[in-house]
This record gives C-alpha cells, sequence and structure tokens, in this order.
C-alpha cells in the first residue's frame, strides 16, 4: 500500500518545524535512502510553502503601508 502525502501545514511554524525535524534526521543520519528521498521532496514542498506565505505576507503589509 502506498504511503500516504503528508498534508500541507496549517501554518509557516508548523511548516519550519517539519523543515527543522527532516534536517536533524539527515544531519543525524537517520533516514534510509528510500525515506530521505521522500523526506527531501516533502522539504521542497515545505520551502514553497514557506516562501508563498512570506510573499503573500510582505504584499499584505505593503498594501497596508502603500508601499506598492
Amino acid at each position: 500500500m502506498p504511503k500516504k502525502k503528508p498534508a500541507t501545514p496549517r501554518s509557516y511554524q508548523v511548516a519550519m518545524q517539519e523543515l527543522q525535524e527532516i534536517v536533524d534526521a539527515v544531519e543525524n543520519q537517520e533516514l534510509d535512502v528510500d525515506t530521505l528521498s521522500e523526506k527531501v521532496k516533502y522539504a521542497l514542498e515545505l520551502v514553497q510553502f514557506c516562501k508563498d506565505r512570506l510573499r503573500s505576507t510582505e504584499d499584505t503589509i505593503n498594501q497596508a503601508f502603500g508601499d506598492d
């Protein structure tokens, strides 16, 4: 049975925590090659999520303060 894909994080903070857990596991060499591949792919998704959230927040701040 295929593994279930992790859900999109609820918040920036949760995404950052998950990224830190992945980094810690990689640094401690706790992952086998197959798991490592999955975790790296998920980490890339988390990074994109964080970038999008930061961009969205920046846009909101710029709109609020008129810095278009």
